[in-house]
């Protein structure tokens, strides 16, 4: 066996362009600075065994001739990354790997592609495989979508593996390969503070209703020739008849817009406009997308109410997690103003905290 080394990846948080990654769109995430830990070995036979004590101690094991169906659950992201690269051909010994960290799961940080790029990248740098960051991201969401069943866009996994501190990252995502182009993330600079807004509700991709989303986009793209929906003209939704598929185009060509404003506001230090383009983000993303629901809806209300710039869900919805842009001296405020009306519905407890952005998976050396 070889000796046991580490390496980290970290969650993401979207700013703005959420549901656009499969839809050919732009979306603006940041890699963040909650992170789960990897410690990793290879082993001389192909065992895998994999412990966690994130959601309760647990293990799983597998042989590296998985194949899609026979790991479920949370341990399915890491089978599916020893899955995939055996589909490219690669002999992949077996490992053993333990993974920890203060990422919640469930909570839309993206946890899933926190866990695919840990496990891929660890395995890239212990076999010498020289994948570049791009292809692996492709790899990790080949494990998500055709193994653990989950129909993703690449958004997460290239924002988990290629973050950067103190930088956005304004994909593109072009049908020939993904662009990605940084852009300075200072709001910490002008005194405002990004806050987490975790509402305790838990999300399951693999639910079916974002395939459902999915589903209706492409529906929406075919009605209209188009290979993706994000090159819908503005004109689009006077084309279709179906009114959800009206509502679904809608949201993918007015987010798509946004993405571009929220860029420009970053690039300016324009917090107002900023903000104005996350609430109205959100709005669209409860109105004409459906996949907001009430934690969510009351925990960017409150936001604004308690001073915010703006405020929306962040990640594919049904749950999870809201951002706020705040100014730092208003955090506390803000976090009494959503606890209050958190308890006066009886919902459960949200927890707070700030984020920064942060560098994407990596190995930690001594």
């Amino acid at each position: 066996m070889t000796d046991v080394r580490q390496w980290t990846a970290p969650g993401r948080v979207n700013l703005i362009g959420e549901h656009l990654d499969y839809n050919g769109g732009p979306v603006l995430p940041i890699a963040i600075n909650r992170s789960l830990r990897l410690k990793a070995r290879l082993r001389n036979d192909d065992i895998v065994r994999v412990w966690t004590t994130l959601g309760g101690n647990q293990s799983a094991e597998f042989t590296t001739a998985v194949q899609p169906g026979e790991v479920t659950d949370w341990a399915a992201c890491v089978a599916g990354v020893f899955w995939a690269l055996a589909e490219q051909g690669r002999a992949i010994p077996g490992a053993d790997l333990v993974i920890d960290g203060d990422l919640a799961s469930g909570a839309g940080l993206s946890s899933s592609a926190a866990v695919e790029a840990v496990v891929a990248t660890a395995l890239n740098d212990l076999l010498g495989l020289g994948i570049d960051r791009i292809d692996l991201a492709l790899l990790c969401q080949r494990a998500e979508n055709d193994f653990a069943g989950v129909p993703t866009g690449i958004m997460d996994q290239l924002a988990v593996l290629n973050g950067e501190r103190g930088k956005a990252l304004l994909i593109d995502l072009l049908p020939e390969r993904p662009t990605i182009e940084t852009v300075d993330a200072n709001w910490a600079d002008a005194g405002l503070s990004l806050v987490v807004i975790d509402t305790m509700t838990r999300h399951d991709l693999g639910d079916g209703r974002y395939a459902e989303r999915r589903e209706e986009c492409r529906q929406a793209a075919d009605a209209l020739g188009l290979e993706q929906l994000a090159a819908a003209g503005p004109d689009a939704v006077l084309k279709l008849d179906d009114d959800v598929l009206k509502a679904r185009t809608r949201h993918v060509i007015t987010e798509t817009a946004r993405v571009r404003g929220a860029v420009r506001a970053l690039r300016t230090g324009n917090w107002t406009q900023f903000g104005s383009m996350l609430t109205a983000s959100h709005a669209s993303l409860r109105d004409d997308f459906a996949v907001s629901r009430m934690e969510l809806d009351i925990a960017v209300e409150a936001s604004i109410e308690a001073g915010a710039f703006g405020a929306r869900m962040t990640g594919g919805g049904f749950g999870g997690s809201a951002i706020a842009l705040v100014d730092a001296s208003l955090r506390a405020e803000l976090a009494d103003k959503v606890t209050s009306r958190f308890a006066f519905h009886q919902f459960a407890a949200p927890e707070f905290f700030t984020v920064e952005a942060a560098d994407g998976a990596r190995e930690i050396r001594p």
